[in-house]
């Protein structure tokens, strides 16, 4: 690997300044490919939505409940997988999600139903509830704090370049094939993903490739005490857990109703087939993928110009949250604007997304990291599951959006309120025992 330019003094000795090799940088990109891949499986069904539901004759209410089945089945994942990934290591926790998840997304070929899509919908929930517990905790152990806000951002960026990929290929092999075969070549990504994974993941203290220069910056953050796996009960005595949770159950509905509900939002309100949604949603999804680099970007940077790290996450938070309100005008406009408004609320989601992940790293010892973004994903999901049968009857019977938005563009303000409540600053907490 090439070197970068970052410099690390040790503290035994000021006077000599080696140069940290850049590895740490690939496991990023690890991350951010498997993030990429999960996002193309799970974006795949929303997309096709026009079509199955014309050739499947599901009603709103149908389509909710098969989400609402993804949903459910991550929230479940989201409760054990955290444990597991803490327990087994990253690596090997990460591997078995990626294998789950991959085979589920092709089983969708042989569904028929809406019982059978809703199964398949369910499977691959379990699978992909394993991919942000695994690459949060990847990055707290390969990224010092300094760097996780960013490295967050560019790995979370994952899952823009995953929605902008999806619509560019999906559309394509459905066009040209039919489908079914869409969700087969999708589901085979995961494989690719899986082998590059086992085959350069590692801890840094046993990656051969890194330096030892390089294994030293990553773990110059001051020392953690050595501490037992903390249990879930044990992690819910603490705000800090709380604030994360409350944050993730109000704001992480908002992402699964743009994954699953903008296609047919384009599709009925602005008359968008399948060959032609593929352009809204890349300018919408680029727009995300800077959204989430700046996101982490911003806050770090606010870091090391001195600002302590409370006052950088939840300024870039709020910042965050305020340019996700236009979102509220997003059925009233025309369909350029919408893709405009939607796209700002969506950047923002990610940017906001990044720093929240951030502030488990920030709060808790490693070893409970996978386990508190467990319990986080756990409650996002369950708030997806609300929204996606909500958002089936509400469409159903009404037939307008307009009330959806008007929620995805108040509730962050809200969550960032809560958060702050809960944990008026942010900092390493101290856990007992």
């Amino acid at each position: 690997m090439g070197k970068d330019k970052t410099i690390f003094t040790s503290q035994a000795d000021d006077s000599k300044q080696t140069p940290v090799g850049s590895y740490r940088w690939a496991i990023c990109a690890l991350l951010f490919f498997a993030t990429t891949i999960n996002y193309v499986d799970r974006q795949v069904i929303g997309i096709l939505a026009p079509v199955l539901q014309k050739q499947m004759g599901w009603s709103q209410i149908d389509y909710g409940y098969i989400i609402t089945a993804f949903t459910g089945a991550y929230a479940i994942g989201m409760l054990f997988v955290g444990r597991f990934i803490d327990k087994v290591g990253t690596k090997i926790g990460y591997a078995v999600s990626m294998v789950v998840w991959s085979i589920a997304a092709m089983a969708h070929a042989l569904a028929a139903s809406v019982f059978e899509f809703g199964a398949a919908r369910f499977a691959l929930g379990l699978g992909e509830s394993g991919n942000f517990p695994a690459a949060i905790k990847g990055t707290a152990e390969w990224f010092p704090k300094k760097e996780r806000a960013y490295a967050t951002g560019l790995f979370n960026s994952g899952a823009n370049v995953g929605a902008i990929v999806a619509p560019l290929i999906v559309p394509w092999i459905t066009l040209t094939w039919s489908w079914r075969e869409a969700f087969v070549f999708t589901g085979l990504l995961g494989f690719v993903s899986l082998g590059l994974w086992l085959w350069f993941f590692e801890i840094p203290e046993r990656q051969k490739r890194v330096s030892k220069a390089e294994v030293a910056y990553i773990q110059s953050d001051p020392p953690e005490p050595a501490a037992e796996k903390v249990p879930w009960l044990k992690l819910l005595k603490y705000r800090q857990a709380w604030a994360f949770v409350a944050g993730k159950f109000l704001t992480d509905p908002i992402w699964w109703f743009y994954l699953y509900w903008l296609p047919k939002f384009l599709n009925s309100r602005y008359h968008l087939d399948l060959a032609n949604l593929g352009l809204p949603l890349i300018v919408i999804y680029s727009m995300t993928t800077v959204g989430s680099i700046g996101g982490g970007w911003l806050s770090g940077a606010l870091i090391k110009r001195g600002w302590s790290v409370n006052r950088g996450r939840k300024a870039t938070m709020l910042l965050s949250a305020v340019l996700i309100v236009p979102i509220v005008f997003a059925s009233t406009v025309s369909e350029w604007w919408a893709v405009l408004l939607i796209g700002l609320a969506a950047a923002s989601h990610q940017s906001w997304s990044a720093n929240l992940f951030t502030t488990t790293s920030d709060m808790f010892p490693k070893k409970a990291v996978a386990s508190v973004t467990g319990l986080g994903g756990m409650a996002g999901a369950i708030g997806g599951m609300l929204i996606a049968t909500a958002a089936g009857f509400i469409l159903q019977f009404t037939g307008s959006y307009l009330s959806l938005f008007i929620l995805a563009g108040t509730v962050y303000l809200l969550a960032l309120l809560v958060f702050h409540l809960l944990v008026p600053e942010i900092k390493e907490l101290k856990m007992e025992g």
